[in-house]
Parts: C-alpha cells; structure tokens; sequence
C-alpha cells in the first residue's frame, strides 16, 4: 500500500489533549490518561495478526504528541514497535507505521536484538523468533524498549554483489540513526538505528581498480547479497530492503518518534508475574501470549550491571587477529 501525506500543516487529532506518561507508573496503570484512540484506529488495536496492542499504541501516540506539542516533530506519521510479538513475517509484522492525519496504519515485519552468548559468564542470547532478554548496555546487541526520535542517515558501501545479467552491483545500505530518552538516551553510543536486513556475505577481494569503491591496491569486496528481513540484529531495528527504503524516505530530513515496547519496567513486572506463576494479562499486563508461552519469563540487563561484565570478557578472550581476506578466483 503507498502512504499518502498530508501537508505540513494539517495539525493531528486531539493534539491538544496530550498526557504525559508519569515515568514511574505500574505498567498496567500507565495508559489510563491518554487521549481517546481515534474511532477509524480502534479497528486496528488487538492482538490477531496485524493487529497492535492497546498499549504499544497508547504509549506512541503519547510519545508524539508530546514531541509535536514541544514542536520537535512536525512529521504526520510516527512509528511503533512490539518486540514481544514473534519475529515471523507471516504473522503480520510488528513494526507499525501510524499516519493520523490520513488514517493510514500499515504493519511491517522487523528483527530484534540477537545479545550474547558469553560462554561461561553470562547467556542473554536471543532466539530468531521471539526476545526473551533486553537491555541497553554497549555491545551487547541487544534491542531498548523506550522513547526514541529518528535522526540522520548516513550511507555506506558494503561491497559488490553478483547482480541480474551476471553484473556486478555495488550494495550501498542507509543508516537511520535513533536518538533516545532516559534508558534509550545511548542509542547514539551504541550506534543503534534502522536499517535493511541485507548485508554482502562470502566475501573475496576483486581487482577492479576503476572503482570508486577501489582501495590503494585497487580491490574492491564482492560477495553474496543475503537478506534476513525474518532474522535478528545487532540491537537495530532491521526492515526488509523495500520498507526500509520507505521508511527511511519518510523521515529524512523530517524527524518522527519510534516507541517500542517492552521498556525495563514492563519487563520486571512481566517476570515477577511469572515468578508466582501469573500470566501477564492476570496480572494485568501485557505481553504477547505466542511469545510468552515460549521464552517462560523475559528479563532486562540494565547497562550498569552488564557493561562491566562485557568490558571483563574481552579483555579475558581478546579476539584474534583479523585473517586477510582471500582475493578472488
């Protein structure tokens, strides 16, 4: 479906009844004063398959408002993300595109964090369909529930890859740098942002000094273009190569905000439930029940306790030196 935009200067609904979320609120407490959720959207609030959660919405679309009546976002369309629905394109997607002004709602798929596997130390690895650890410490790729803003994009070259018509094609994939608040504000640091889920695979060194990509040797990287739209990140949220493209197009040069859940206290609330064996919607909370029933408890790594651990791992395995990479046959 193509997104149509409004002007500049259509003003969203119910900008003038912005309610903050009190920071420190019980998670099944802290939507209850949010504006009224537009009727036309009510038919997409839910848990079925391309459908979103009532709070992930609710805590978005407070998140907006907020940065439009700070008049720190103009864009009229913003972002969501449910990091505790399954990572399965066929599901529907859980990365959502919200445009009020006209009543456009489209849902996308998106990855999430992979963390770590720090043998003997600590495992806050994730598997590919479902999150079960969070967390915002440096390195640990792992995805931040929170507020965030979208800012700069920046484009790189990741090498060439073997084209249509046996062309060689040279992969230039564009970086949508976050900006957070409170346990996001190091998303920057952490260099955590969109992207498309492709990268340039088997990699060989090619002489072609006619490039602009060349090194002083005049070698460029081919490889193999690999997608994996339904796989994990580095703690980025990862779109497919055609709604990156679109997304990154919507914001650029016209910031918008990305709320995802779960954040920190939602998770420890989550966790506590099941501890003394209480669904989260017993419980009054939300997590997705597909993903629950498989992970048993999700759990936070806050960046003061895992930092330390990470920065003690490297320096007790330090990583091999870097093998050259083999020049093409």
């Amino acid at each position: 479906m193509r997104l149509k935009y409004a002007p500049r200067s259509i003003k969203m609904l119910s900008l003038c009844s912005v309610a903050i979320i009190v920071a420190n609120a019980p998670p099944a407490l802290a939507t209850e004063q949010l504006p009224d959720i537009p009727t036309w959207l009510t038919t997409h609030v839910g848990q079925a398959d391309g459908q979103i959660a009532r709070p992930v919405l609710q805590r978005a679309r407070s998140l907006y408002m907020r940065k439009v009546s700070e008049g720190t976002v103009r864009n009229p369309c913003y972002f969501a993300m449910d990091a505790t629905r399954p990572n399965d394109p066929a599901d529907g997607g859980r990365f959502y595109i919200v445009c009020e002004a006209t009543q456009t709602f489209r849902v996308v798929s998106s990855g999430h964090g992979s963390g770590r596997d720090l043998k003997g130390v600590a495992d806050f690895g994730n598997g590919r369909m479902c999150a079960k650890n969070f967390g915002n410490a440096m390195d640990s790729n792992l995805t931040t529930g929170g507020s965030y803003l979208t800012e700069e994009t920046k484009t790189t070259f990741k090498g060439y890859y073997r084209g249509s018509q046996a062309k060689d094609t040279a992969y230039l994939r564009t970086f949508l740098q976050f900006d957070g608040e409170g346990e996001t504000a190091n998303a920057r640091q952490r260099a955590i942002g969109g992207h498309a889920a492709a990268k340039v695979a088997g990699v060989c060194m090619k002489k072609d000094p006619q490039s602009p990509y060349a090194n002083r040797e005049g070698y460029v990287p081919l490889g193999k273009l690999v997608e994996y739209a339904g796989g994990r990140s580095d703690g980025c949220t990862s779109w497919s190569a055609s709604d990156a493209n679109q997304i990154i197009s919507m914001v650029k040069d016209n910031p918008t905000t990305l709320y995802i859940y779960p954040e920190s206290k939602d998770i420890s609330a989550v966790a506590k439930a099941a501890a003394a064996g209480r669904s989260p919607s017993q419980a009054g909370l939300y997590w997705n029940d597909t993903c629950m029933k498989q992970i048993r408890a999700p759990k936070f790594w806050s960046k003061e306790t895992l930092e330390p651990v990470i920065v003690q791992y490297k320096k007790d395995h330090p990583a091999p030196p870097a093998r050259p990479i083999p020049i093409c046959e």
